[in-house]
């Protein structure tokens, strides 16, 4: 599915793949890369444990909706991410 990254989030940390931006509209109107707007799904790449009382309840391959400003975006191996506390995810779909 995904490779394995070299990093593991601690606590209830998960790193998330964000979704590619749209290209289009629904009416087909191509959108330039100055008014895309940042995605707010993506897949979980990686999960920590958890806290001591609260098991981390996303895992490896969950497509998730977070919000706008969450997490923090890092660069590994050539690719983006964002690292984020489990709470800051929205949903699971």
């Amino acid at each position: 599915m995904a490779k394995q990254l070299s990093i593991k989030p601690l606590a209830d940390r998960v790193i998330v793949k964000p979704a590619a931006a749209e290209e289009k509209t629904a009416g087909g109107i191509i959108i330039p890369d100055t008014a895309k707007e940042k995605p707010q799904r993506g897949t979980v790449v990686a999960a920590g444990p958890g806290k001591k009382d609260e098991p981390v309840s996303v895992k490896v391959g969950d497509t998730v909706l977070y919000g706008k400003y969450s997490g923090t975006e890092i660069s590994l191996e050539g690719d983006d991410y964002l690292i984020m506390r489990e709470s800051d995810i929205l949903a699971v779909l």
